[in-house]
């Protein structure tokens, strides 16, 4: 189960992350995301745990916690919108 971690510190290491989800359970990879310019961390990270239960353990126990001096946001991760499906935006450009 693919888990959503948000108001994360910047501060905040994937070993941390790793230590507090492991009391619920293996977990499977965990990141961190990071700026694609700077490498600097976007304040949120995605956790993977192969036991579903012990996701939604670690996920009702760790939400509101506070890691950092920051409460975080966790949740179960929705699904990305598949690339077709965005609205480009684009807009209209007259040219005279």
């Amino acid at each position: 189960m693919n888990i959503y971690i948000g108001n994360m510190s910047f501060d905040t290491t994937e070993d941390q992350l790793r230590q507090a989800f492991e009391a619920f359970g293996e977990v499977d990879t965990v990141n961190i995301i990071t700026d694609k310019y700077s490498g600097k961390p976007r304040g949120f990270a995605f956790v993977e745990m192969s036991s579903k239960k012990e996701a939604i353990a670690a996920i009702s126990s760790l939400n509101g916690q506070e890691v950092d001096g920051r409460a975080l946001n966790v949740s179960e991760a929705k699904p990305r919108p598949q690339s077709g499906n965005r609205d480009g935006g684009g807009g209209y450009r007259k040219s005279y």
